[in-house]
């Protein structure tokens, strides 16, 4: 074999293992989103069992390779008791507001008013904006009606809102979510930040 056809072997073999070492990195990049959707399957069939479970990771794998979807960018930690915490202070807040909701229909009906009220977050990241959505529409009497990215400001529509004084309580309650899925799992700087805010 000449010089240059191993010379022109060796570059496509360079050329393979950059590209394998890149799918590699992106498919770790990419696995979070994709154990996610994995268990979002198993919920929507509330089956999780190990077939239904694979079935929905080659479905999810299929999805993530077919669809260039943006990557979710883990901090990295993962505070466990901080999130045993938050998930009793979450169920605490839908109990609450679901009684709340069900004397605002029995005993105010029509009377009840509402508003839009914009919640500025701390966190500009997509994934916790969006966790803090989600959370905050779980929890029975505010929805989100709009997401502003730039300026990482959730617009929701909140039952039982008529001062400026309830908007601002909903609000600092909006933003105590929002630290609490801080101290689970959002980033160092972030953490940081609200530990001198508290301070």
């Amino acid at each position: 074999m000449t010089m240059p056809a191993v010379s022109n072997r060796r570059r496509k073999l360079r050329h393979v293992a950059a590209v394998l070492r890149r799918r590699r990195r992106r498919f770790m990049v990419e696995l979070p989103l994709i154990v996610g959707m994995t268990l979002l399957w198993g919920a929507m069939w509330i089956d999780f069992s190990a077939g239904n479970l694979v079935f929905g990771f080659l479905i999810s794998l299929g999805i993530v390779s077919a669809f260039r979807l943006p990557p979710v960018h883990l901090s990295g930690r993962f505070n466990l008791w901080q999130a045993l915490l938050f998930i009793v202070r979450f169920l605490g807040n839908v109990v609450v507001a679901s009684m709340n909701v069900f004397a605002l229909a029995v005993f105010r009906g029509r009377r009840v008013r509402s508003a839009i009220v914009g919640v500025p977050l701390r966190s500009h990241n997509d994934l916790m904006v969006t966790l803090v959505a989600h959370t905050l529409t779980l929890i029975p009497g505010s929805v989100v009606v709009e997401v502003d990215r730039r300026s990482a400001i959730l617009y929701m529509h909140v039952l039982d809102v008529d001062t400026d004084e309830e908007a601002e309580a909903f609000r600092a309650s909006a933003r105590a979510t929002e630290a609490g899925l801080i101290k689970v799992m959002g980033t160092r700087a972030e953490l940081d930040a609200l530990k001198k805010e508290d301070a």
